[in-house]
């Protein structure tokens, strides 16, 4: 490999010997392409990390949504008879259950990639401290570990989707493919934040634990995933309300059946999920810069 001629208006040293100055010359000439697409070169990394455990995120991908679609359309929705009435719309139980189910597949995706990975970057095999040490940036860093996520996250929903609409629980596939990105939305809205309080445990002493227990689990179970939020009394809606889960499920049902959710509580539900991606990408990054400076 031939290291890029930078002409020298120093010249060179004696004896034909390159000088300091072409040296540094030369080397920021070798930087500048890893400076502008550092991101990425972490995105690949990440990706290609997920080829160890690839069979679980296949069977993952294929087999949740078919055991939970079969659970329910054969199984709880031959019993419940009655159409579920939301926001004004009849609609089949399994076809109100979907975009939540959808819409749950990514948040479990973040909160698998987005909390393990990163204290392993950070504290057992230290690799952001290797990407960091090379022209990438801590902010590349983590742009590159959320786009990674961000990966495997459309392909688990983009797999959800395909899966609902065989199973008939899409009433309007002209518009409901756009539940993939309300997925993907509330999956970041989750895993973005949780990133930046991976990044900042220096030891891990079961917190990913609790949080699977006492915030994924409350929230998969009150924010209206297999009722309507409204049925719950006022002191457990407020779960629903702080969820990215609801305000995905509640975008990812005007996708697929057109519920009748006014237009200003759809807006209502886009700005909170972006709100809670900015704000964990803020807290993120300046976690990642104050760990890799130290």
């Amino acid at each position: 490999m031939t290291l890029p001629q930078t002409p020298d208006p120093r010249g060179t040293a004696e004896g034909g010997q390159p000088t300091l100055d072409q040296l540094r010359a030369e080397a920021m000439a070798w930087g500048r392409k890893p400076r502008r697409y550092g991101s990425w070169y972490v995105t690949e990394h990440m990706v290609r990390a997920m080829r160890a455990y690839g069979w679980t995120i296949v069977v993952g991908a294929l087999g949740q949504p078919i055991l939970y679609l079969l659970g329910l359309a054969v199984g709880l929705a031959a019993l419940i008879q009655i159409p579920v009435v939301d926001h004004g719309v009849e609609v089949d139980y399994l076809a109100f259950v979907a975009p939540a189910l959808l819409v749950t597949a990514a948040i479990s995706v973040a909160s698998e990639e987005l909390t393990y990975p990163v204290m392993a970057g950070f504290k057992w095999r230290r690799y952001f401290y290797g990407f960091n040490a090379s022209p990438l940036t801590s902010p590349q860093i983590a742009h590159g570990v959320i786009a990674g996520a961000t990966a495997r996250m459309v392909v688990a929903v983009g797999a959800y989707y395909v899966f609902i609409w065989i199973f008939g629980a899409v009433a309007h596939p002209e518009t409901g493919w756009l539940s993939i990105f309300a997925g993907v939305a509330a999956g970041l809205a989750f895993g973005i934040p949780l990133m930046a309080y991976a990044g900042s445990i220096e030891d891990d002493k079961g917190q990913f634990a609790l949080v699977q227990r006492f915030l994924f689990v409350p929230m998969f179970l009150f924010s209206g995933t297999f009722f309507a939020l409204d049925t719950l009394p006022p002191w457990l809606q407020w779960i629903g309300w702080i969820s990215p889960l609801w305000h995905g499920s509640e975008l990812g049902r005007a996708a697929t059946y057109h519920s009748a959710v006014a237009p200003w509580m759809l807006a209502v539900h886009i700005a909170y999920l972006l709100v809670l991606c900015v704000a964990g990408y803020l807290w993120g990054r300046r976690v990642f810069t104050g760990r890799l400076a130290a």
